[in-house]
């Protein structure tokens, strides 16, 4: 059965020490996005190479038809969504380099 809580048992002083909130530095920020887009460049890859697994587990017979559209399919998406990525940060920068200071 549930019980009430009150906020006493919580515990306030959970709740009042928190910690500052920190500001990322612009090479920190670029860093961080940098590392997110190899993270994702990454997993396409896995995807695209799972793909080839899972494709020669098909010819020998191991693995159902389906499996392998299904992963064929997520890998098409993943990178069909990584070259619009790429698309937009290269027109972004094309955008950058039109602008006059």
């Amino acid at each position: 059965m549930i019980q009430p809580m009150s906020l006493s048992q919580i515990g306030t002083s959970k709740l009042i020490e928190s910690k500052p909130i920190q500001q990322a530095t612009p090479a920190e920020l670029t860093q961080s996005f940098g590392h997110y887009l190899q993270t994702a460049i990454d997993n396409v890859s896995a995807q695209e190479q799972n793909v080839h697994k899972l494709n020669d587990k098909y010819l020998v017979g191991q693995v159902d038809v389906t499996k392998v559209l299904i992963a064929s399919e997520q890998a098409q998406l993943s990178l069909q969504l990584t070259s619009q990525v790429r698309n937009k940060v290269v027109e972004a920068y094309q955008e950058i380099m039109r602008m006059q200071i």
